[in-house]
This record gives structure tokens, C-alpha cells and sequence, in this order.
């Protein structure tokens, strides 16, 4: 996630740095930006309790999602930048307290708009937590075996914590509540802002400092902000104003289209379009989108069918989660084990078809589901696919990069997460509630019925879920290059020998 420099050259010390603890660095390192994954998936288990005591409408819920993503795919590349001119640690602790503070304001939300607003600054604290931290580790580290075990340990805690996260959330939401789902980040940011300096030096790359693209950044996230929300607006039972809605559309495209204008002019984009004549870089950019689209489908839905139509409580959703949580784990040792030994396109095929038939499974799960026959089945094959993917994903972004591209392919393959984690969402829940006042009017408050047609909404939002799955398989089968990521890892190893 970080720029080009953060992977290539060492670090340069604008203070004394602590003695070197590998063990501490990685340990401190990953603890702040499991946060900040954490927080991705933490409030889906909440999200009913926060709809009951809020009052927010089940259409207006997913911008608690969709917003903190937004912001922080949104900023990722330009806080990349920033840590790199500024200060990794610096701008690490700026992200804390920024987190920190967000946090505390959302914990005290006493409505939609102060809650989602909330979500948003947390959503860039987090961009600038996570662009630091992994430019930090990637400098504290030699190039190689040592660098690679502890960027393993990263990427397996970012697809863990997603997961961890829904069953943290039920555990703190049937407990002390769920305001402190956001409370809780409030003593460990700080706590890790104070004590980064005695942990981890200061470093900053080199040579003059270089121009920040701060409009196309903003061009970006507005573009995108606007999407997804004038896609929240389309549904049935939003009462707003159909010249809003294609308003929202309009605006949404002349900021993605000044974008693009921005990229093409400045000095020093945010992404240079070249880039995307790789194509494994591609491929994985677009499937991120997809597979994410579908993991936060999952979790979202998946919640609120078991709480409000199944009629579970937080705390039992939270842990009906725990087997998927421990699939997922051993989905991603699997994959980085095979993706070592056979190409990275096969594991990511056999992880999405899995995925697909999970989500399907949900589909089919009636509104008396029992979860033992109807939900664990469908857990344990989604979260295998997921674990399946998020590895290949990542060494496929990766496939062929130049040493001086290693930062540019990190900010991007972490950026089309993020967007279509939000992305995915938007699609499945503006597909899902389309029909919501139709099936309101239908079920005329008899509870049967009313279960029934929440079934029906939940359907339409797994069924979108298997689709992205499904339409990543076949992307991958078209665009993906057959790729090992040895072949990768010895030619950057000859290419480039670790520095001091």
C-alpha cells in the first residue's frame, strides 16, 4: 500500500530508532492494522441492535459499510504518498489518534448521520494507518525470506481479522453493547500511538520530496462516495426524487471522469494508466473487486438473516461464524503453500468456484433454516474458497513486478479490495431492497409472512453474492496468465539483493 520508494529503498532515520526487535516491530506493526481490518466486518453482527435504537431504516444501513471502505480504498494510494514524504511513523500515529478520535465519536453516534460520518473519519484514519504500518514493515525488514514470512503474517491477518471481526461484534454487541465495538479501538490506538516510538523508527524516502495528487485522490473517492450512495438511493421504499437519484449519477461520473483527465495530465499520478498493461496486475485488480464484493455480501447479509429472520441474538451469530473464521485460515495456509508449487491461476479458480457454490447454498436456505444442515455447509464452503483466493489474489498482483512498481501494485491490489468490498455491497443491497415495499405490502404484518419475505430480500443478496464469485471465475479464466509465484520471488531475489 505503499509507494514505490517504501519497498525499495531503506530506511532513513530522521531520529534515533529503537533497538531492533523484529518480533516487537512485526507484533506492533500488525496489531495496527488488524484494526483497521477488523473494523471492515466488526459492525455487520451489530447492525440490527444499531437499526432498532438509531431508528436508521435496513436501506440506509449498509453506508455504515460502505462508507468506512470508501474512504479508506479511496485515500490509500495519496496516504501512501504522504508517509512517504512525512514520515512512515509519523503519519502511522496521525492515523491512530485520527482512528481513535473516530472511533469515540462513532461509539457516542446518536444518529444516522453523525454514525456514518463517524465511519468515514475512521475509514481514513485507517487508510493512513494501514499505508504506514505496511511501508514500515516493508522497511524493517530484508528483502526476501525475511521480508516475505512477514508480509505472510500481514496478509493472512488482514483475510483473518475480516472474519474475526463478525464474531468479535457479537460478542461485544450481546455484552457490553454495541457502542463498543468502536469503544474498544479508542485505548489501543492510543496506546499504540504512544509507545510507536519507543518500538519503531522513523523513516522517509529519500531524494527531494515529490508532488502529492491531491485532487485525483479526492476526484476519486467523491466519484465513487457518490455512486454507491445514489445507489442506495434507487430502491423502492427511499421516497427520493428520481431527478436526486440521476443527479447523484451524473455528479458521480463527472468526478470520475475528471479523474481520469487529473491522471492523465499531472506529473505524478495517483495511478498511472501504463500499469495496467500487466496483465496479471489486471486480472487480480479486477477479480479483488469481485471476491470482496462477495465476502462483505456474506457477512452483511448473512447477519441480519440470522438475527432477523432466524430470530438468533447477536452473541449467537457472532459465534456461528467461528467455524467459517477457522476454514478461512486454513483456506489461505493451504493456498500459500500450493501457490509455491503450481501456478497462482488454478488455486484462485478452485477458490472461487468453491465460493460460488457456498453463496448458492445460502440462497437456497430457507426462512426455518437449521444450521447444521442449511448454514454450515454453506460457511464451510464459501469461507474454504475465501481462503482459497485472497492468496493467489495477491501474488497475481504482484506476478512481474518491477522493483520500482512493488509499492504502486500494493496500493492498488489494497485499493480494489476496499472499493469492492463498498462496491459489491451498493450492488447486492440496491438488488436485494429493490422489492422491499412490495413484499412489505404483501406480508401485511403477519409474522409468517414476514419472515418470508425477508427470506426473499436475503436471496436476492446471496444470489447477487454467487454472481460476483461466479463472474470472477470466469475473468480469471479469460485474463489471468498462468503464473508461479517462485518464478516471482527468485526473479526479484536476482534482480535486486536485500539491502542493509
Amino acid at each position: 500500500m505503499s509507494t514505490q520508494e517504501s519497498l525499495r529503498r531503506p530506511p532513513t532515520n530522521s531520529d534515533s530508532a529503537p533497538p531492533q526487535r523484529p518480533g516487537l516491530i512485526l507484533a506492533f506493526l500488525c496489531l495496527a492494522g488488524f484494526m483497521t481490518f477488523l473494523d471492515v466486518s466488526i459492525v455487520n453482527v451489530a447492525l440490527p441492535t444499531i437499526e432498532k435504537e438509531l431508528h436508521i431504516s435496513q436501506t440506509s444501513l449498509q453506508y455504515i459499510v460502505t462508507t468506512y471502505g470508501m474512504l479508506l480504498g479511496g485515500f490509500l494510494l495519496l496516504t501512501g504518498r504522504l508517509a512517504d514524504a512525512f514520515g512512515r511513523r509519523r503519519m502511522l500515529q496521525t492515523g491512530l489518534l485520527l482512528f481513535s478520535g473516530a472511533s469515540l465519536l462513532a461509539g457516542f453516534g446518536q444518529n444516522a448521520p453523525m454514525l456514518i460520518v463517524a465511519r468515514g473519519a475512521q475509514g481514513l484514519g485507517a487508510a493512513f494507518i494501514a499505508t504506514a504500518a505496511l511501508s514500515l514493515l516493508a522497511n524493517n525488514f530484508k528483502e526476501g525470506a525475511e521480508r516475505n514470512k512477514a508480509l505472510g503474517a500481514w496478509g493472512a491477518l488482514s483475510g483473518i481479522a475480516a472474519v474475526a471481526g463478525v464474531t468479535l461484534g457479537g460478542l461485544l454487541t450481546d455484552g457490553p453493547g454495541w457502542r463498543w465495538i468502536f469503544f474498544i479501538n479508542v485505548p489501543i490506538g492510543l496506546l499504540c500511538a504512544v509507545i510507536a516510538p519507543r518500538v519503531v523508527g522513523e523513516s522517509r524516502a529519500e531524494g527531494p520530496r515529490r508532488s502529492f495528487d491531491v485532487a485525483g485522490a479526492v476526484t476519486l473517492t467523491a466519484g465513487l462516495v457518490l455512486l454507491i450512495f445514489s445507489l442506495g438511493q434507487t430502491v423502492s421504499d427511499s421516497h427520493v426524487p428520481a431527478a436526486r437519484v440521476y443527479g447523484g449519477f451524473t455528479l458521480s461520473a463527472l468526478f470520475l471522469i475528471a479523474f481520469v483527465v487529473i491522471e492523465q495530465r499531472t506529473a505524478a499520478p495517483l495511478i498511472p494508466f501504463s500499469v495496467f498493461k500487466r496483465r496479471s496486475l489486471t486480472a487480480a485488480n479486477v477479480v479483488a473487486i469481485l471476491l470482496l464484493g462477495t465476502c462483505v455480501t456474506l457477512f452483511f447479509f448473512a447477519s441480519l438473516f440470522m438475527q432477523q429472520v432466524l430470530g438468533w441474538s447477536a452473541l449467537k451469530t457472532g459465534l456461528a461464524y467461528v467455524p467459517l473464521a477457522v476454514i478461512v485460515a486454513v483456506g489461505a495456509g493451504v493456498a500459500s503453500q500450493l501457490v509455491t508449487k503450481v501456478a497462482a491461476k488454478p488455486v484462485l479458480m478452485t477458490g472461487l468456484t468453491l465460493t460460488s457454490v457456498g453463496m448458492f447454498l445460502l440462497w437456497r436456505a430457507p426462512s426455518d433454516a437449521s444450521y447444521l444442515v442449511d448454514l454450515l455447509p454453506a460457511f464451510l464452503l464459501s469461507g474454504l474458497g475465501l481462503g482459497l483466493s485472497f492468496v493467489p489474489v495477491q501474488v497475481s498482483a504482484f506476478s512481474g513486478t518491477q522493483e520500482d512498481e512493488s509499492g504502486l501494485s500494493a496500493g492498488l491490489i489494497n485499493t480494489a479490495q476496499e472499493v469492492g468490498g463498498a462496491l459489491g455491497l451498493a450492488v447486492a443491497a440496491t438488488y436485494a431492497f429493490r422489492r422491499v415495499a412490495e413484499l412489505t405490502a404483501w406480508a401485511h404484518g403477519d409474522p409468517a409472512r414476514v419472515d418470508h419475505a425477508r427470506t426473499e430480500v436475503f436471496h436476492d443478496a446471496f444470489i447477487s453474492g454467487a454472481c460476483f464469485a461466479a463472474a470472477g471465475l470466469l475473468l480469471t479464466l479469460i485474463l489471468m496468465p498462468l503464473t508461479k509465484a517462485s518464478h516471482q520471488a527468485s526473479d526479484q531475489s536476482a534482480a535486486a539483493p536485500a539491502k542493509a
